[in-house]
């Protein structure tokens, strides 16, 4: 373990430009990941860092591959790979905001479910920074369409789930086309054995860094719930009824126990959907648009499809079938509670799986409190509804389309108060709006009676 820095970003040796960038950004006190991990990976050491998702670390990464970028080399110069497109994704915006004091920094993200050939074009035009996923990046290595011989910074991030998604031999492939002399920076969120082979396979005697996850996980309460195999589904609807919360992440061990608890939830009037390994992507855009932004309930997840999501808000977290491994038990638990903010996580557990209540007892090393379900009753008038709606306008990026456009067509002509529009996503074909409930239909007409950056859309509500 490293001893504490000083916690501002101002004690650091980062260029002036980026400095005031952070400044703007409001980003003036270290997270523990980033002042951890930034002196070492500023001093260009390979690294190791344990840290939970939320906790900050694209940052740590981000600022420390922006400073060793030579802007007017117009090659790939750092490639950070990511278990999932939505990771990726939220990794790229997040560099850019980090890069943009800086001169036209280039940011490419390589992903499956996106064409080849507008992947290509942006290689073609000179990227700094590539983002993506193992396969479409090992795509681009075998055709020929993406160079490594100018890499001086690999990131692996969340590497424990591309481990847990049998990346190890694509990682391998990658990196093995990488310069040897380059600096790889390691993040994990828990520290599985397939760590340990990567790193005295793939790094130059990197420095381990462990971030315990934040005191504020306290505020999280926790209750367990016994039920029976007949039971489960229906405890989940009571809780539901029950505590009311507007954002629910609900974790099943198995795809199918997943799309069965929707099914159910929704025969019972809910609005959830699914998100499991096997969408197409243009689905888990949909579903994690939505759930994002307060127009779905309950996301119903497994473990390995629900990383790399970072949802702000959300009230509960239900364990519909107990991890047997505690640590993702805690980290499970951890999506909600954050910043401040009280949580709360509800398990239910069977008989068979008691024991691995006990594991989770004994890491936590804090005793489960067990709530009868007799304690669940109904509270509320009328069934728990989502507070928005999502309309679906066709076109995104690739039009040039900005969350800036589709709010302004809202709100023009005051139609619309900027407070009853909410979370506008925009990916490359398409641009998801979260409006108020009530207001669902007239903004939908707005939008297909009007226009988005001087061009008519075509919208339609999800």
């Amino acid at each position: 373990m490293t001893s504490t820095p000083p916690l501002l970003f101002s004690s650091l040796s980062l260029h002036p430009a980026t400095l005031t960038n952070l400044a703007q950004l409001g980003y003036a006190e270290m997270t523990p990941i980033q002042a951890a991990s930034l002196p070492a990976a500023l001093a260009g050491r390979d690294l190791i860092a344990q840290a939970q998702t939320g906790s900050g670390k694209t940052a740590a990464f981000g600022l420390a591959l922006l400073e060793r970028l030579n802007p007017r080399r117009f090659a790939v110069q750092a490639l950070v790979l990511c278990p999932t497109r939505e990771l990726a994704d939220q990794v790229t915006v997040e560099i850019r905001r980090l890069a943009r004091a800086l001169d036209n920094i280039k940011v490419v993200t390589l992903c499956g479910g996106v064409a080849l050939r507008g992947q290509r074009a942006s290689l073609e035009n000179g990227a700094h920074i590539v983002v993506g996923t193992p396969g479409r990046v090992m795509d681009h290595l075998a055709r020929g369409t993406l160079a490594l011989e100018a890499l001086n910074t690999l990131v692996l991030d969340e590497a424990d789930r591309m481990l847990d998604m049998g990346f190890f031999d694509d990682i391998a492939t990658v990196t093995q086309q990488c310069p040897p002399e380059r600096q790889t920076l390691l993040f994990s969120a828990t520290y599985p054995p397939g760590i340990e082979r990567l790193a005295q396979q793939f790094m130059r005697s990197p420095e381990r860094i462990t971030v315990q996850a934040p005191v504020t996980e306290s505020l999280i309460e926790q209750r367990f719930y016994e039920v029976t195999r007949a039971t489960r589904f229906a405890t989940v609807a009571k809780l539901l009824n029950h505590f009311r919360p507007v954002s629910t992440l609900a974790f099943c061990n198995t795809k199918q126990q997943c799309k069965d608890l929707v099914g159910y939830l929704q025969q019972q009037g809910f609005s959830a959907l699914a998100l499991y390994g096997e969408l197409e992507q243009r689905e888990r855009d949909q579903v994690l648009a939505q759930f994002a932004n307060r127009s779905t309930s309950v996301l119903v997840a497994t473990d390995v499809a629900s990383r790399g999501i970072d949802i702000k808000e959300l009230e509960a977290v239900i364990n519909v079938d107990i991890t047997p491994d505690p640590e993702v038990h805690v980290h499970r638990i951890g999506r909600t509670g954050r910043a401040g903010e009280s949580g709360l996580a509800l398990s239910l557990a069977s008989l068979d799986e008691m024991g691995a209540v006990g594991k989770i007892e004994q890491y936590q090393n804090i005793p489960s409190v067990w709530h009868k379900l007799e304690e669940l009753t109904p509270t509320g008038a009328g069934p728990l509804l989502p507070p928005m709606v999502t309309l679906q306008i066709l076109g995104g990026r690739k039009e040039k389309i900005r969350p800036g456009d589709v709010l302004g067509a809202l709100t023009a002509d005051a139609t619309f108060a900027r407070e009853q529009i909410g979370k506008i996503t925009v990916t490359d074909f398409t641009t998801f709006v979260a409006v108020q409930r009530e207001l669902a239909l007239a903004a939908l007409q707005k939008l297909n009676n009007g226009k988005v950056k001087g061009k008519s859309v075509k919208a339609r509500l999800l």
